[in-house]
């Protein structure tokens, strides 16, 4: 979810003043999921982002929420690009459902494009975008607007916020972010940048503000390290189910090393962990030993209490594969009263009553 604000600060006229710099936003303003703007200027628009919302328990029939891109239906020729800031799906689910109607470049990192890639071959496998990828620290130039990418830590890896210049100001977008002074990765948020532009002069900034009502501050991924080696040790004869969202490949690597520390076998369950992690595998993002994992297929010669299960389902999304298990109809995997499972991830604002379901099936 995003907050706008104005900065006080004076800028230089703009020599067109006939021109209007406009702000459409589209999703996330005011609400968790479906993230979406856009900025116009003249004859050309710049979009960002481009997410979807999963529905509540109470939404029969609804598989995904997206937005209303009717506005830039009307205009698509006048967009000049697509800007995505990291791969969260409420920041690139709607990518299959909407970009073959406004078909525009998109731009983002390598991680962000490959988890854009997957997205739509499963969805919109007959469409084929133009993908051009940047790195943190460029500047690409997209019709009137400059946009500067800048470096943000996030529980996905890769993720940038920008910085774009238009002819009437520049608009700072953070993108989502988490300022952990100790990432996994070591890819540390560019303060230096934001306060680069900061001095410069803002016209507008748009900030994350998710959990801003709550008071305190993030912990370091890597204080996650401790609970998992505890959990592995006070389990050590019990099968460890653990479910977190499949693009946060910080906690998956995590797990993964504790794993071959514990000498125990990692399987990956649901759609999107399994196309996440080898995606990050095969862009180096993510580091495993071919003997920790094992296929979903091959678990039956695994002793269970050398088994993990790494799984989808942490915010209770239907048909994911902890919430097939709290149903009992996972096509191979049965709980029982003597695994252990834990939640590696915080309810998203709004998915409070889906998890509540799910932990509630899971101790029925």
């Amino acid at each position: 979810m995003a907050r706008v604000s104005r900065s006080p600060r004076r800028r230089a006229p703009s020599p067109k003043r006939a021109e209007k710099l406009k702000f459409i936003p589209l999703g996330g303003l005011g609400e968790v999921g479906k993230n979406m703007f856009a900025l116009e200027y003249g004859d050309s628009i710049l979009v960002v982002d481009c997410g979807l919302m999963f529905p509540d328990d109470e939404m029969f029939g609804i598989d995904f929420v997206i937005p209303d891109v009717s506005y830039l239906e009307e205009r698509k020729d006048k967009i000049c690009g697509i800007v995505i800031t990291h791969g969260h799906e409420d920041h690139i689910g709607g990518l299959p459902f909407i970009w073959p109607k406004i078909p525009a470049p998109l731009y983002g990192t390598k991680l962000t494009l490959g988890m854009v890639g997957n997205k739509l071959s499963e969805w919109a496998p007959g469409f084929k975008p133009d993908y051009r990828e940047i790195k943190a620290g460029e500047k690409v130039e997209m019709g009137p607007f400059k946009v500067r990418f800048i470096a943000v830590c996030h529980s996905v890896p890769d993720g940038v916020g920008l910085a774009i210049e238009t002819p009437m100001g520049t608009v700072v977008h953070t993108g989502d972010f988490k300022l952990d002074p100790t990432p996994i990765d070591g890819r540390l948020t560019d303060y230096a940048a934001f306060s680069e532009e900061g001095r410069k002069g803002v016209l507008l900034l748009l900030s994350d503000s998710t959990n801003v009502e709550r008071s305190g501050f993030t912990q370091s991924e890597h204080t996650l390290s401790t609970t998992i080696e505890r959990l592995f040790r006070l389990h050590r004869s019990k099968r460890i189910v653990i479910s977190a969202f499949a693009c946060n490949l910080h906690r998956v690597q995590q797990v993964l090393d504790a794993a071959a520390r514990f000498n125990r076998k990692v399987v990956m369950v649901g759609r999107s962990m399994i196309k996440n992690v080898e995606l990050a595998r095969e862009l180096g993002y993510i580091h495993a030993d071919e003997k920790v994992l094992v296929d979903l297929e091959d678990i039956s010669s695994v002793p269970k209490g050398s088994l993990v299960v790494m799984t989808t389902g942490s915010q209770g999304e239907p048909f994911s594969g902890l919430v097939l298990m709290s149903r009992g109809e996972h096509r191979v995997i049965t709980l029982t009263d003597k695994d252990v499972v834990a939640l590696f991830a915080t309810p998203v604002p709004g998915n409070e009553k889906m998890v509540s379901n799910t932990i509630n099936r899971l101790f029925s």
